[in-house]
């Protein structure tokens, strides 16, 4: 089990510590939540098809997994704006344009190599305008909806 600092660099275990430059800004859009609900879970499903059908070792599947959650966790702290530099809610748009690259037409995973280290993400990142976030009210509403989520999936919430 070696290599996993080559990825995102040995001092980032899920690529969520770089610096994240702004390259551009787009404008959010309200969707349904149904809608993105439905998205997150075939993403979620393909995560999981990714780790059970290409990592054989239950070692390395909760390496990789728990390196996937933690990432997850850093965006959650930028939505919440409690990220611990600060960081702006962002996307890298050059690795998501890839999502096409991960599949093939028969839904089948695909195994080549996509040519880039998870150093670079964040080096494409766009933040958006838009939301609601408001700096008197937000980072108090924001809190209280994160403790509920937490514990409804059974997570202590101090």
């Amino acid at each position: 089990m070696s290599h996993f600092d080559d990825f995102y660099g040995s001092d980032d275990f899920s690529g969520v510590s770089q610096t994240l430059v702004k390259k551009k800004e787009i404008v959010c859009h309200s969707q349904s939540i149904e809608i993105i609900q439905q998205q997150l879970a075939v993403i979620r499903e393909y995560y999981k098809k990714i780790i059970t059908e290409q990592i054989c070792e239950v070692e390395v599947q909760t390496i990789v997994h728990s390196q996937f959650v933690s990432g997850c966790e850093g965006f959650s702290s930028d939505i919440r704006r409690v990220s611990k530099n600060d960081r702006d809610v962002s996307y890298d748009s050059n690795i998501a344009s890839q999502i096409t690259k991960i599949h093939d037409s028969n839904n089948e995973c695909v195994t080549e190599d996509l040519g880039w280290k998870g150093t670079i993400v964040g080096d494409n990142a766009v933040s958006y305008s838009g939301d609601n976030w408001n700096e008197d009210s937000s980072p108090s509403s924001v809190s209280s909806i994160y403790g509920s989520c937490q514990q409804s999936y059974g997570f202590s919430v101090s």
